[in-house]
């Protein structure tokens, strides 16, 4: 049996509320789960200490057993300290999208026939001076 620790979505419409809980990776998100081991009130400011609430005795014991740690809860439990922190990579997350580029090149070629037309009647009165 394949074991996640992971959020059960619970609250009502436009209120999330969310429980960490170990289960059954078969199982739907917010079906029969094993144990419940935390919660995670998103709502709340990211300082407060209600934010987020978990059992990390229980957490280290499934964590023991096996069991896998889905990304957003194992970044709870980066911020707690019980797991140590991974590498991640986005390259493209910084990157901007294919319209932008192309906005960008268009720009700077605008911005390169102004500064051309302006630097020719210049030189033009440059040469007239002469």
């Amino acid at each position: 049996m394949a074991i996640k620790i992971r959020l059960a979505r619970g609250g009502s419409k436009k209120r999330p509320f969310y429980s960490i809980v170990a289960a059954d990776s078969r199982m739907p998100r917010d079906g029969r789960f094993i144990e419940k081991l935390g919660t995670y009130n998103p709502l709340l400011p990211k300082d407060s200490e209600e934010r987020v609430k978990m059992n990390a005795e229980r957490v280290q014991y499934w964590l023991g057993e096996g069991a896998q740690v889905t990304d957003r809860v194992s970044r709870m439990l980066e911020a707690a300290g019980i797991v140590d922190k991974k590498e991640r990579s986005n390259p493209k997350k910084g990157e901007p999208g294919q319209k932008a580029k192309d906005r960008a090149e268009e720009k700077a070629e605008k911005a390169a026939a102004a500064a051309e037309a302006a630097a020719a009647p210049a030189e033009e009165a440059v040469a007239a001076d002469e």
